[in-house]
């Protein structure tokens, strides 16, 4: 059984960093999948780039169908049992790919074991970062909601970006099968951290029903899914834009949007505690929107590149803005359902906005998309305002 809190506020800093280690540890996994994956599915064993886009993409499935699933065992059996569960999964994997890996002669054997692995990578991830956000606010208490969200988000996209070029040297300057061992031990090591830091004791008992869920924290959750466009088409398309528009150095424009969400999460984390969740969510908005809005009427690379710095500075908080709103809505038993909920708008919004967003680049070309994520922007701003005034 987890250590049980007998503070509000039974955490610090350090116990937050803690945290913020396991996360980047257990994220580790994902990054190196995306710098491995993609050249084992093609070279390896031989398969198109769209199975890449299958395996890549079941990962994201599994997350988000089993969000509701890990608030629940965040709620009821602990947020210290959700992440440890989680890590363990996520372990699991690795080994699903060091044995798909010996199957190489076996190109369709090799390729299912990799989709299970990617099936249980999906549902590690999905109970590591709600139990690792509700574990955080219940250390250090709802008054610092957002710092808690702010700090994890780094971990996790620091992971991520770090991992995949972490994964592609693994596998070049040692072997892809070392590269996969990694996948396997990071997280253990992960585990063995999470198990020295303290527990907090489940916070409830009973079930929430998703549907009462949803009821709960809609508006927060469309806020964000609407916000979230904005990250999508630029993770998506903004180096197909510039190759349309004969610009150089699209890749650059990744580094930005990355840098300027992260400095904005290491100056501003503490906003949205401070002044509440739907003012900084404005602001946030606004930013953005202002963002995609250069990017949209951009006549030289450095006009997007300006755009691109907004939109990731403005899209920073806007995550922990409208979750501090959506804890709030919920008793602090269903935190962890609530948290997972919230979460799912996310995934939801990048699994919709990539296939939505590339049929109308199809059609009217890459700039009007930026387009469409401003007024998502403004969307969500004016969501935001009718959650305000109670309607």
């Amino acid at each position: 059984m987890e250590q049980v809190k007998t503070t509000e506020v039974g955490g610090t800093v350090s116990h937050l960093l803690m945290l913020c280690t396991i996360v980047f540890l257990g994220f580790l996994t994902l990054g190196i999948s995306l710098g491995t994956l993609p050249d084992f599915v093609t070279s390896g064993l031989g398969f198109s780039s769209l199975m890449v886009g299958v395996v890549i993409g079941v990962q994201s499935a599994a997350t988000l169908a089993t969000r509701h699933y890990s608030g629940t065992v965040s709620d009821v059996r602990g947020s210290k049992r959700a992440v440890m569960t989680g890590l363990a999964f996520c372990a699991g994997a690795g080994v699903f790919y060091l044995v798909a890996g010996a199957f190489v002669a076996h190109p369709v054997g090799s390729l299912l074991l990799l989709i299970v692995g990617r099936l249980i990578l999906g549902l590690g991830e999905s109970l590591l970062i709600t139990g690792a956000l509700s574990w955080g606010i219940g250390l250090m208490g709802t008054h610092y909601s957002g710092k808690v969200m702010a700090w994890n988000g780094i971990s996790m996209y620091g992971a991520l970006a770090f991992g995949a070029p972490v994964g592609m040297w693994l596998a070049s300057a040692l072997s892809l099968e070392w590269a996969f061992v990694s996948v396997v031990a990071l997280p253990l090591i992960a585990m063995i951290v999470a198990d020295r830091l303290q527990g907090v004791a489940p916070a409830g008992n009973v079930r929430m029903p998703f549907y009462k869920v949803v009821k709960s924290i809609w508006r927060q959750g469309s806020g964000l899914a609407l916000a979230t466009m904005g990250f999508g088409v630029i993770a998506s398309f903004i180096t197909l834009y510039f190759a349309q528009q004969q610009w150089a150095n699209a890749s650059l424009s990744l580094t930005i949007f990355g840098a300027s969400y992260i400095l904005a999460r290491l100056c501003f984390s503490h906003l949205p505690d401070k002044h509440g969740g739907r003012i900084i969510a404005f602001y946030s908005l606004l930013v953005e929107a202002a963002g995609l809005i250069c990017i949209w009427m951009a006549t030289s690379p450095q006009m997007a590149f300006a755009g691109v710095a907004l939109t990731g500075f403005g899209f920073s908080l806007v995550f922990p803005a409208f979750g501090v709103e959506a804890v709030k809505q919920v008793a602090p038993q269903n935190r962890g359902v609530a948290l997972g909920g919230y979460v799912a708008f996310f995934d939801l919004a990048l699994g919709v906005t990539g296939p939505v967003t590339g049929w109308l680049a199809g059609f009217y070309g890459f700039a009007v998309i930026y387009l469409v994520a401003a007024l998502a922007a403004v969307s969500a701003i004016l969501l935001n305002q009718s959650a305000k005034a109670g309607k």
